[in-house]
């Protein structure tokens, strides 16, 4: 999959550090669509079901069925940027609600003055 929108939540394959296998995990597009036309990668923050702990620029899902996820999941404060070819497949997409509480907390984790989000 090479086409991707921001608040898209896909599955992608990373390799482990040491190269020696690869793992799929969910993770949520923040990149924008004007980023993904002139270039081949996507940044994306990583989701995690482990929601027992929120650290700085994390964000519980609340609607996480409706985003295709399995389970209740938190999107991280961490960011990577990949190539859009590591993406297996879309999943989903994160509701509108839950993505201006993540955007909010990327303006937190990247020391930005957002507007207040709109509850």
């Amino acid at each position: 999959m090479t086409n991707c929108s921001r608040g898209d939540i896909v599955l992608v394959r990373f390799v482990f550090a040491d190269e020696k296998g690869a793992k799929q995990r969910p993770g949520l597009i923040v990149s924008s669509d004007r980023y993904h036309r002139g270039r081949r990668e996507a940044i994306l923050a990583a989701i995690t079901s482990n929601v027992g702990r929120l650290l700085m620029g994390d964000h519980k899902i609340k609607a996480w069925r409706e985003a295709g996820l399995l389970f209740p999941s938190t999107v991280t404060g961490i960011l990577r940027t990949i190539q859009q070819e590591m993406i297996v497949r879309k999943i989903g997409e994160l509701p509108a609600n839950d993505l201006q509480m993540v955007e909010h907390k990327l303006y937190e984790t990247l020391g930005l003055s957002p507007s207040e989000p709109r509850s």
